[in-house]
């Protein structure tokens, strides 16, 4: 497993909704239970993480399925993901992969990159200038107290059920 100096290894302690926005968050912890690391994401990636979380298997490979399916294929794999900056709000990652004994760094989402570490058991890692940064923004909105209950798996059935097609529509 690699060891980063400068990361924090962590892995997704769950996710939840901002109550006021009904955005959803993935929650990162690391292995002490002491940090953790909220981030807010889109409803698919949520969808893309949970449906692995929980073991839902889909009928056909969903795009998570199909890049770790494509990686296997050319011999491929993922080393691991790092959460590797905080610039005004956004989150940065990268997704180490090992093709052919050829090492590559490559830019992604981290809903994206989580998605891709939990289908491929790959370690997650966060860059401690980030979680410095986050803990520093969390304590300016301190305010506003977010509830990081989990939601259930019957939560997000529901929640699912009730959304309409202009609702999976990606927005930049």
């Amino acid at each position: 497993m690699i060891k980063k100096d400068d990361s924090i290894q962590m892995a997704v302690g769950g996710l939840t909704l901002d109550p006021v926005t009904k955005t959803p968050i993935v929650i990162l912890k690391d292995m002490d239970n002491k940090l953790n690391l909220p981030i807010w994401i889109g409803l698919l990636e949520a969808t893309a993480m949970a449906t692995e979380l929980e073991g839902i298997k889909m009928a056909r490979p969903m795009t998570h399925d199909l890049l770790k399916n494509i990686l296997g294929e050319m011999g491929g794999s993922v080393k691991s993901i790092e959460i590797t900056e905080l610039k005004e709000n956004t989150y940065y990652a990268l997704i180490y992969l090992n093709i052919a004994g050829r090492e590559l760094a490559i830019d992604s989402r981290p809903s994206d990159a989580i998605a891709l570490a939990l289908r491929t058991k790959s370690p997650i890692y966060v860059a401690k200038a980030v979680l410095e940064a986050s803990s520093i923004l969390q304590q300016a909105e301190e305010g506003k107290e977010p509830d990081f209950s989990n939601v259930s798996k019957e939560k997000w059935a529901e929640i699912l059920e009730k959304m309409s097609p202009e609702d999976f529509k990606y927005k930049m």
